[in-house]
């Protein structure tokens, strides 16, 4: 084009550089004619007002002078008090705009006429331009210009003379122009606390909205400020108001001004801070001021379902004596009832607060006493319920006890607490508040101090409080609630005495903005133009006002022209419209205006002027219709239209740019030009704000960019949802649904795919219920696949999009197939199991199953019905079907089929059983009517099985069950009854077999047999492999875990470590280690045990045998391990230890000793010779001496003395005597010491009766064996006290010896300490030795000492089978001084002694 469409001011034209040579002048004269225009409308606009003005009081004057004429003129000299004949009528206006009261007034003599606003006179100097008083011809008028809200006021004309006075008031009613705030609703208006002058003009701009807080936290109110001319040095002025009181800075209220911002700050939040709280700046017209509601809801209390706090506590009739205080109580909305209050006390300066009252107040009033004249007090005041106490008030201001001349007065009611409110009705106010008002109570309104309202949701039973300060009014705005959620309302009136009974229940209503016009349309652009019409879009109204915008009506006119032309008359609902008849080069501009239920909104403002001149350009014209969609933190989608003008060519495609609010640097977000019609943009920055254009692409170009869209933020609207996807379960159609989480009365949702408007669609249907919308698909394919989007109309920008991919759409296509078609599902399928008697029992079991549900038994291609020897059931609520059949045999091998209908669904479920299936099955079965018919006698409720008590005995264990007392039990091993020492005990329903000292000898089978007259039942169990160890383990642990620590004792063969234990077998598994290496029994170390110990033998041992050992017992899961340190002192003490009883035992080996041969008692005839001869033994050869009666008998004829070889010794006595009875022995000794034996000799006289013996008859003793001294000393018997037995052939008695005798060659018990073999040879003997058959006689003398002295020892010594001596750091396994060495084995046999021997101590000490 040649000439620029729009239509510029001052520039008339925009023309290029050839064009604009010799236009100077032309210029010139536009621009002058352009100025005189604007002053010829701003001429006519200002006459049209003054016209108007004009008229108006004409027509006053005219009615007035109509109604004055009425009168007879002799009434004018008839004096008479004011009457009003024209009294003031209220008016509303919007901000900024002038009202007129005015008033007519007689009276004689004539009235002076006084303004009041609120009580106040009206003073025109206090504010200079603001009001305006006039008083012409009886009509009195008051004029205030560019009202504000504060100018919301009862105002009164009060006219006097001297006969009376009269009053005619109005209310006057200032509204904002975006409909009204809290000011225009509940009727609170701050009073100005004065005027001030101001040379600024500031505006505000991002306002603080209604703010919700919570006791105890911080709350900071800001607006931002609009200051022209700004400058640093001169601050506006401004005031904050909290409920019509002007605040002012201090400890708990912070105010700052500067840098563009007004900041209000509440460090420490309470109750008390509740209210509507309101800004006013002071400009150069007048006052702007914003006001929002600020909640305080109560602080977690310190005690669950204690109440909250009271608030607003003051002092009042305050005098020395006492002070009145009062409070406000709390809301009790779910809590107990308040049962009273608490008040303290604290003086000024102090931090001590102290409780005034012992009991509960139950009124909000207090007189505190005994308080100190002169001194100042803070006080608080607490509340309590039968959960406990509330948290304590904000406290009071200080007050000072002294008797005032002035002093506030409490004023309230004496009638009690006030009755309930009338019922509230609330009307619809905005998305997410409703108004509420109420009549006050009959009852009770001296000293009310304002009402609480409670809320709750319409289907619950929960309240919940909207305010938690007592609001004075009966009307009341309650914010912070759902949108779209349904509430009801109830009111509660409170006064000194407490909470009034709650009002009736208001009518449910739901959440939604109350119904207004539209707001403008804006962003009107030029889409086409061919010389006598003009295309014209623009963007719908940012509110539709709670309903649908139902048409669009357009006006236009020529920038010649101040009138406006109807474009319309009936209204169109497309955001395009062709204006047809237009004068080609003509610049015209446009206006467009939004209907909807209730009526037509403001105009948008004139667009552009636009040129009507035909558009030839080859390049497309601009895309419209710009708006977002999906706004998030960091992306949001750009939605347009495709140019109405497409130029030389089809458009393809479009270029989107980008820029930051304020800036002018666009930047391109698509390096190729894109075909759809939307665009994703992301990386954006949360919180920052961008504007968007979009230029058109065909053949010949890029074309005329878009408008500027208005600045988005990035930031989603609050409670953001996005789409679902998902089948429904009754029908199976698939659907994407989305929950709006703003939504009004008029609000729509838009579905598109690829951001393309739905609409009217076989394969879709579109279903809304609440705020909820839901796409579903009718036969859905590949086809389907795209990007679906919806847009929530009439709100903050919900919407969102969802891509439906191909294998999101497979998979709902199979959940979709398997809810048409559905089938029963199972938990379980067809299975069997086998019970008792042998039944075998098949099931399966459903998720769910109805009441109506039928099935059946399929078995081998044949249905099976209950009946003999089948019992079909089904349980619905567990979901179970089963069959049993009684009688399962090998008839019974095959496919087993359930069939199942319930309602629409079903399945089938199958079981093979055949083969090797089957006869598990079967074999299970007949086991089971085994088993049945055992347990129908007694039996075995659990087998044999085996446990370990403390004491490591093994007890084989059962349980019986159905006996009886006839029911017998009995033990077997191989086949061997065992009687047990206690009997079993049927009838305690267990028994058990004790094995003491269990080892390897116990291995074997054990059988258990129970029966009576109703059969028998065994059980086997075999004791060997893994079971005999298991229960070797299970003693190593008993043992290992009550294993003593490793004790130290010596033998005459060397060093022993012993760990004792409560069993100790060989089958255990024991280690013994040195220096952490294993060691193995040998001749040098030797490792044996008891049942009560394990031990280790070092023999003969020397330095290398030192170091740390350790036995470790392993029970199979754990090892046991216990240490000794045989090295140092240790070490050094056993080696002398050892050697000791080594020299002791060979000491005890060698010495003199009687092996046999002489009786105990001896009685012979007068006359008769008598022959005492016994073997002795020593090395060396030990000397003999007989004794009769203690004294040493000397050989002579009558008694002789023989010693034959060192081996024999006799006492021969020729032809005995009477005299010759008493008492003999014999005494043996060498240098190892020696034994000392009696013999008492009885001589009786011929005829007298043979005395009876008390030791019995004597017996001839068969003779012993005694090896030759040339024999090799064969190894010592395993006791560790070496005895002497012997034999005889004639009764004798048997004394107790002091001293062992050594052992005869007889096989000896085995000993818990095998001894070592001797390399010393003994002895050979000519002669057996005798043997006796009772234990070793005791001595009549003392053992011998062994010639090393044993030390005592310091530590206690472990248990040993024999007692022994005292040794430090460990113990001797014999008594001291005896040998552990048994006497040699004789090669011969022993031959008995003719009489029985007594061993006797030696009457002389052996010799060294």
């Amino acid at each position: 084009m040649a000439e620029s469409e729009y239509y510029t001011i001052p520039v008339f034209r925009q023309r290029t550089r050839e064009e604009t040579e010799g236009t100077e002048e032309y210029q010139r004269v536009s621009t002058k004619l352009e100025k005189g225009l604007a002053a010829i409308q701003e001429e006519l606009q200002r006459m049209r007002i003054s016209t108007k003005a004009q008229v108006d009081s004409l027509a006053i004057e005219r009615e007035v002078k109509e109604k004055m004429y009425r009168k007879v003129d002799l009434l004018e000299e008839i004096p008479r008090m004011p009457d009003f004949i024209v009294a003031l009528r209220p008016h509303t206006v919007w901000e900024k705009m002038p009202v007129k009261l005015f008033c007519t007034v007689l009276g004689t003599p004539r009235p002076i006429v006084k303004w009041y606003k609120g009580g106040v006179p009206v003073d025109p100097l206090s504010a200079p331009g603001k009001y305006k008083i006039e008083s012409k011809y009886g009509v009195h008028s008051l004029i205030i210009s560019r009202c504000v809200v504060s100018d919301t006021a009862d105002y009164s004309a009060v006219a006097t003379n001297s006969h009376g006075t009269a009053t005619s008031a109005a209310t006057v009613t200032v509204r904002r122009g975006t409909g009204g705030g809290w000011s225009s609703q509940i009727g609170i208006v701050p009073r100005l606390s004065g005027s001030y002058f101001s040379k600024l003009e500031v505006s505000l701009v991002h306002c603080f909205p209604v703010t919700f807080g919570v006791e105890g936290e911080s709350a900071s109110l800001q607006c931002s400020l609009v200051v022209v001319p700004d400058l640093p040095n001169l601050l506006p002025i401004i005031e904050w108001y909290r409920d019509e009181k002007l605040l002012q800075p201090g400890p708990l209220v912070g105010m700052s001004v500067g840098g563009g911002v007004a900041n209000l700050v509440l460090p420490h939040l309470a109750k008390d801070d509740e209210g509507l709280y309101t800004i006013r700046v002071f400009t150069k017209d007048g006052t702007s001021e914003h006001c929002a509601y600020l909640f305080v809801s109560d602080a977690t209390p310190p005690v669950a379902g204690a109440p909250g706090a009271p608030m607003s506590v003051k002092a009042y009739d305050i005098s020395s004596e006492y002070i009145l205080v009062a409070w406000k109580p709390p809301n009790t909305v779910n809590e107990a009832p308040i049962t009273g209050y608490f008040v303290d006390r604290c003086e000024v300066g102090s931090d001590s607060w102290v409780q005034c009252n012992d009991a509960p107040v139950k009124v909000c009033k207090y007189p505190v006493q005994n308080l100190k004249p002169g001194h100042s007090y803070q006080f608080r005041v607490r509340a309590v319920n039968s959960a406990g106490v509330s948290r304590a008030s904000r406290p009071s201001h200080g007050v000072t006890a002294l008797d005032a001349a002035e002093s506030t007065k409490l004023e309230g009611s004496h009638e009690g607490v006030a009755s309930a409110p009338g019922q509230p009705v609330a009307t619809r106010n905005t998305k997410s508040s409703v108004f509420v008002q109420w009549e006050a109570p009959r009852h009770g309104q001296e000293g009310l101090m304002g009402y609480y309202i409670d809320a709750r949701v319409v289907g619950s039973k929960d309240w919940f409080a909207c305010n938690h300060k007592p609001f004075k009014l009966n009307r009341f705005v309650v914010h912070g609630l759902t949108p779209g959620e349904t509430y009801v309302f109830r009111v509660q009136a409170v006064n000194v005495f407490g909470l009034s009974e709650e009002s009736q229940e208001s009518g449910p209503i739901a959440v939604e903005p109350a119904l207004a016009t539209p707001s403008a349309p804006y962003g009107i652009s030029l889409l086409n133009c061919d010389g006598s019409s003009m295309t014209v879009s623009w963007s719908s109204p940012k509110r539709c006002g709670g309903s649908k915008i139902i048409a669009y009506y357009v006006d236009r006119r020529d920038v010649d022209s101040l009138a406006w032309k109807e474009v319309n008359v009936n209204g169109i609902m497309d955001q395009v419209c062709t204006v047809d008849n237009l004068t080609e080069g003509t610049f015209y501009e446009f206006k467009v205006q939004a209907a909807n239920m209730a009526g037509v909104g403001l105009p948008s403002a004139p667009s552009l002027p636009m040129k009507c001149e035909a558009w030839t350009m080859e390049q497309p014209g601009p895309a419209y219709d710009l708006t977002f969609s999906e706004v998030r933190s960091h992306s949001l989608v750009l939605v347009w239209k495709a140019p109405v003008y497409t130029g030389a060519s089809a458009v393809s495609g479009y270029f989107v740019d980008m820029a930051k609010k304020g800036s002018c640097e666009f930047v391109a977000l698509n390096e190729s030009a894109i075909t759809q019609r939307y665009m994703q943009v992301t990386g954006l920055e949360e919180g920052e704000w961008y504007v968007f254009r979009v230029r058109t692409v065909n053949g010949h170009g890029i074309g005329r960019p878009s408008l500027v869209t208005e600045a988005i933020c990035a930031r989603p609207p609050p409670g953001t949802k996005e789409i679902i996807t998902g089948v429904d379960e009754e029908t199976g159609d698939i659907f994407l649904s989305l929950e709006a989480s703003d939504i009004s009365q008029g609000s729509a949702f838009v579905w598109s795919k690829n951001y393309k408007p739905i609409g009217e669609c076989p394969r879709v249907t579109v279903s809304t219920k609440g705020r909820t919308s839901r796409l579903s698909f009718m036969n859905p394919d590949k086809d389907d696949l795209g990007r679906y989007s919806v847009l929530v109309t009439d709100t903050d920008g919900v919407s969102a999009s969802h891509t439906l991919t191909e294998d999101e759409l497979n998979s709902m296509l199979e959940l979709s197939h398997a809810i048409r078609n559905p089938i029963v599902p199972l938990k379980h399928g067809l299975n069997y199991e086998v019970l008792e008697k042998g039944h075998v029992r098949f099931w399966a079991q459903a998720v769910k199953l109805s009441p109506a549900v039928t099935y059946r038994f399929v078995v081998n291609d044949k249905e099976v019905t209950s009946g003999e020897g089948h019992k079909i059931s089904h349980d619905v609520s567990t979901g179970v079907i089963q069959m049993i059949v009684e009688n399962f045999t090998r008839d019974s091998e095959g496919t087993y089929t359930l069939q199942i209908h319930d309602g629409k669904a079903k399945t089938q479920s199958s079981l093979v059983l055949v083969g090797d299936v089957f006869l598990v099955g079967l074999k299970e079965a007949e086991f089971q009517r085994r088993e049945y018919v055992r347990k129908q006698g007694a039996h075995f409720s659990e087998y044999l099985t085996f446990t370990v008590n403390e004491d490591c005995t093994v007890m084989l264990t059962c349980k019986v069950a159905n006996v009886k007392k006839e029911t017998t039990f009995h033990w077997y091993k191989e086949d061997e009854e065992i009687i047990p020492e206690t009997p079993p005990n049927v009838m305690s329903g267990a028994c058990a077999l004790p094995i003491p000292l269990f080892s390897r000898k116990d291995q074997g089978v054990y059988k258990a047999v129970i029966g009576d007259d109703r059969g028998k039942d065994t059980s086997i169990y075999e004791i060997s492999g893994k079971i005999f160890d298991d229960i070797i383990n299970a003693i190593a642990r008993l043992a290992g875990e009550s294993a003593s620590e490793l004790v130290l004792q010596c033998t005459p063969e060397g060093i022993r470590l012993q760990c004792y234990m409560t069993y100790y077998t060989e089958e255990m598994k024991t280690v013994w280690k040195h220096k952490e290496s294993k060691i193995a029994s040998s001749e040098k170390m030797r490792i044996g045990g008891t049942s009560e110990m394990a031990w280790m033998q070092i023999c003969d041992p020397s330095d290398k045998e030192k170091g740390l050992y350790t036995i470790e017992i392993s029970d199979g899961v754990k090892t046991h391990a216990r240490t000794f340190d045989l090295s140092g002192q240790a070490y050094t003490d056993a080696y002398e230890e050892y050697l000791r009883l080594k020299a002791a035992a060979f000491a005890e080996k060698n010495r003199g000793r009687v092996l046999g041969g002489l009786p105990d008692v001896v009685t012979i005839m007068e006359d008769k010779s008598l022959s005492l001869t016994c073997t002795v033994w020593g090395d060396p050869t030990p000397e003999v001496t007989w004794f009769k009666n203690e004294q040493e008998v000397a050989s002579n004829e009558h008694t002789r003395i023989t010693f034959d070889g060192g081996k024999f010794s006799s006492l021969v006595i020729n032809q005995v005597t009477p005299e010759d009875s008493g008492k003999y022995s014999i005494n043996v000794r060498n240098k190892y010491g020696g034994e000392f034996v009696e013999i008492t000799v009885s001589v009786y006289r011929h005829g007298e009766q043979i005395p009876d013996s008390k030791m019995g008859q004597t017996k001839m003793a068969t003779p012993a064996v005694i090896p030759p001294s040339k024999t090799p000393t064969p190894a010592p018997s395993k006791t560790q006290t070496p005895t002497l037995s012997m034999k005889s052939s004639t009764p004798a008695s048997t004394p107790k010896s002091q001293t062992p005798a050594p052992k005869s060659p007889t096989p000896a018990p085995k000993s818990t300490t095998p001894a070592p073999k001797s390399t010393t040879p003994a002895p050979k003997s000519p002669t057996p030795a005798p043997k006796s058959p009772t234990p070793g006689l005791k001595s009549p003398t003392p053992g011998l000492k062994s010639p090393t002295p044993a030390p005592k020892s310091p530590t206690p010594a472990p248990k040993s089978p024999t007692p022994t001596p005292k040794s430090p750091g460990f113990k001797s396994p014999t008594p001291f001084g005896k040998s552990p060495t048994p006497v040699p084995k004789s090669p011969t046999p022993s031959v008995k002694s003719p009489t029985p021997s007594r061993f006797m101590k030696s009457p002389t000490p052996p010799r060294k």
